[in-house]
């Protein structure tokens, strides 16, 4: 199946090789789905960075954070009976579920939005307290007035939330702690206020009932949500019939909120596409993409960490051009560009 995307020659633009572990004793496994903003002139991607301990021939090492932010791990022998270990992503002992790997937030810069790399200037962000124990991952980041907001899934043995710091240098920031509890993930905040209200994009989760929809919230004061609605929702014998999910914050249009999105079939095989937004009231949808605009094709997306994924939740937005930023595999970082005029013109009402 062909697409619209205009995948970068040079991607993938960072492998897990490209960047150093946090420490001696972990190794980074994969490259996920940045978030991208410009700050000084510059192109910049908060990554996510997946890493494990060292594995020992017959046992499972799993890293975990304490409540002071420590790294220990789980260790479990390969044959324990009460190990279940057929997901590379997770496993579950002793009936409880365990991430693979750990994930932390890591800064690159860019004069090209090509070429990226550290400042030891910029810290990673990693997980603290007991509702991030399992990692921060796949944030995004919206400026709104002079300030950036970066809502994130935290990860813990209680459940997988969203998160959101605050900042305004990259340097320091401002813990809100949890906006959103257990399950619920892909949380994009619109750029712009609405009738003098903040707005998100955000997707509970429900395993017995409904399904894994996208929903949007409002805000006072962009940290405490209510008026919640449920707007996108899964199709059946469409491509993204198993769940769907926000990607980087609405882009404003003369027509309407662009939101570039994901969706999975049951396959668990990722492609996007795009839907737009009243520009007055975005819990009204307008029109959806009825195929994707990107599908995986190449190999870096059709083989890696988990395979058959494109994902974003980072773009930079130049007149017409739209460059998505998006993780491969569930391993690579990898771009493309993207004509608005042509997402817009596949939109279907």
């Amino acid at each position: 199946m062909p697409d619209i995307a205009q995948r970068f020659p040079e991607n993938p633009l960072l492998l897990p090789k490209n960047l150093k572990s946090s420490s001696h004793e972990m190794q980074i496994i994969s490259l996920l789905n940045p978030a991208a903003f410009t700050y000084q002139g510059k192109i910049w991607l908060l990554i996510r960075v997946a890493e494990s301990l060292t594995q020992k021939e017959g046992f499972v090492y799993v890293p975990v954070l304490d409540t002071a932010g420590y790294t220990s791990y789980i260790e479990v022998p390969l044959n324990d009976p009460d190990l279940i270990a057929t997901d590379a992503r997770v496993f579950n002992y002793k009936g409880l579920d365990y991430l693979t790997t750990l994930s932390h937030l890591r800064l690159v810069y860019s004069d090209d939005g090509i070429y990226f790399e550290e400042s030891d200037e910029y810290p990673p962000l990693f997980g603290q307290g007991a509702t991030e124990r399992f990692g921060i991952e796949d944030c995004r980041v919206s400026f709104v007035a002079d300030t950036y907001y970066l809502t994130y899934t935290a990860v813990s043995e209680n459940g997988v939330a969203v998160g959101l710091k605050t900042t305004k240098d990259w340097k320091t920031f401002e813990s809100k702690g949890l906006i959103f509890p257990p399950h619920n993930k892909d949380c994009a905040i619109f750029e712009e206020k609405i009738n003098g209200k903040y707005y998100a994009l955000h997707r509970p989760s429900s395993v017995d009932l409904g399904g894994n929809f996208i929903w949007l919230a409002e805000s006072p004061d962009g940290q405490h949500w209510g008026n919640h609605k449920c707007i996108v929702k899964t199709r059946t014998g469409f491509w993204d019939n198993a769940r769907v999910g926000a990607g980087a914050a609405p882009i404003k249009t003369e027509s309407g909120w662009l939101e570039i999105y994901h969706g999975a079939n049951e396959k668990h095989q990722y492609c996007l596409g795009a839907f737009l937004m009243d520009l007055a009231d975005p819990s009204k949808v307008i029109a959806r993409t009825p195929e994707p605009i990107m599908v995986p094709l190449e190999n870096y997306e059709l083989s890696g960490f988990f395979g058959f994924v494109v994902f974003t939740n980072g773009h930079i937005i130049t007149g017409d051009q739209l460059t998505v930023y998006y993780g491969a595999a569930d391993e690579f970082v990898c771009a493309a560009h993207f004509s608005v005029k042509e997402i817009m013109a596949a939109l279907v009402t």
